[in-house]
């Protein structure tokens, strides 16, 4: 194992059971503590406003190690997006009426159907109002 990098026997073992340099343990408590901040923060800081944070709990990092340590833990800020409006209500097409008018409660089978699309995201359920019972199931 140790020819092919060019290392000699001892030299491997020395690496290897050296113990982990003061660097790379202050780096682990730092990891600890940017999760944490991370977590408290809401996922919404990024390194700047995570500097001052850790700041005011007493930790002085340099931004770049910040940038760092977050990159090796792999975390990212939550980005809040610009609302876009989906529904074109100006428009000529016909309106469909509204023959239910907010009367969910029929009296016999067969008066009203329903389709519930939210609730169960993944099926959509045309029921049958008066029993509740799911009368077909789509295939996507």
């Amino acid at each position: 194992m140790c020819r092919v990098p060019g290392v000699s026997r001892s030299g491997y073992y020395d690496r290897v059971q050296h113990a982990p340099s003061d660097r790379k343990q202050s780096d682990e408590r730092l990891k600890l503590e940017i999760k944490v901040a991370h977590i408290r923060t809401r996922e919404t800081y990024g390194t700047r406003r995570l500097q001052t944070e850790l700041a005011d709990n007493g930790i002085i990092v340099d931004r770049d190690r910040l940038a760092r340590l977050r990159k090796e833990l792999r975390l990212h800020c939550k980005q809040k997006r610009k609302f876009r409006a989906t529904t074109n209500s100006d428009h000529n097409l016909p309106v469909t009426p509204n023959l239910l008018n907010q009367n969910f409660t029929p009296t016999a089978p067969n008066q009203v159907w329903v389709a519930d699309s939210v609730v169960q995201a993944f099926r959509n359920q045309p029921t049958e109002g008066a029993g509740r019972e799911t009368a077909a199931y789509a295939v996507r």
